[in-house]
């Protein structure tokens, strides 16, 4: 077996003559995917298939992106959503030039503990950091709560529209700061003993004016000043793939720049929701928030080291 797990899988082929032997078939690693995940998606196909003209293909409301891997192989990536309670499904659709059509599908099961422990994190369960912050980031008029809400909507934008070009990397993705991590992605939190949420993103220590750099190479798509995440930078790395980095001091880059893989983007800073100075970074595929130390393990062509 290799060094991927494989997960339980389904592959059925809508065909006038029902199953194929040789019919294609759709793997997903790593087993047991956590909530917000990154997997590797492997789509094998027969090696004498020379009618397949298009691949299609969604999991969790998102596109996926297939791009070939040698041997009949295609590799793509998805992502598991963070409220996701039981099971995942990716569904492909494989379009021939006679104009029939094939449908591979394979269920990514979400671990029961996973699922139990984002729910408590949510409710502020023992565990979850208690932390105190400026008090009108916890005494929200419904005002502020639109303005929230239309944030959080250009974010989830940003992702969608990352779904419109190619993957623009073709190296590793990086750490934005190279510091320790002092909050990991889904942990709980409650603020000032009343605001309870999930830790949708890393933490990285910092002081006020240490540089942040481009976690790979990418379209800026978004700069900004949000009232929880205070100055913002959003980077469009294709493919479906955006990358945030919140809180800065400075921004030094602005919509529509192309940076390079470690360029230098905005300076640690403490604005917006915060307890001090730090980096807060954060990843989407589509508009799925995921872990973005995951993308540290995700190379160009969609392979994925575990």
């Amino acid at each position: 077996m290799s060094r991927f797990a494989v997960v339980f899988l389904i592959a059925l082929v809508m065909r006038a003559g029902g199953l194929d032997a040789q019919a294609a078939r759709l793997r997903a690693a790593p087993a047991h995917p956590g909530l917000g995940s990154l997997v590797r998606l492997t789509l094998d196909r027969p090696h004498n298939d020379d009618s397949l003209i298009a691949i299609r293909g969604t999991m969790a409301g998102e596109l996926l992106h297939f791009v070939p891997a040698g041997r009949g192989a295609w590799h793509a990536i998805g992502a598991v959503p963070v409220d996701a309670t039981d099971s995942v499904v990716a569904r492909v659709v494989l379009e021939r030039a006679s104009g029939a059509a094939d449908t591979v599908h394979a269920t990514l099961a979400v671990p029961p503990a996973a699922a139990a422990l984002v729910i408590a994190s949510r409710a502020g369960a023992p565990g979850s950091r208690r932390l105190t912050v400026d008090r009108r980031f916890t005494r929200i008029d419904s005002v502020t709560e639109a303005r929230i809400e239309r944030e959080n909507a250009r974010a989830r934008d940003v992702g969608r529209q990352a779904h419109a070009s190619p993957p623009l990397w073709t190296a590793p993705f990086v750490r934005p700061h190279a510091t320790r991590v002092t909050s990991r992605f889904g942990s709980g939190r409650v603020f000032n003993g009343r605001v309870s949420s999930s830790h949708l993103g890393v933490d990285f220590a910092g002081k006020v004016g240490e540089p942040v750099v481009a976690a790979n190479r990418g379209v800026v798509a978004l700069v900004d000043s949000f009232f929880l995440a205070g100055n913002v930078v959003y980077i469009d790395h294709g493919g479906g793939l955006v990358t945030g980095y919140f809180h800065l001091s400075e921004q030094l880059v602005a919509v529509g720049d192309t940076v390079r893989r470690g360029q230098e983007i905005g300076l640690v800073g403490a604005t917006g929701r915060v307890t001090g100075p730090h980096l807060h970074w954060s990843a989407r595929y589509g508009a799925l928030a995921v872990d973005p130390l995951d993308l540290l393990a995700v190379e160009p062509g969609y392979e994925v080291r575990r």
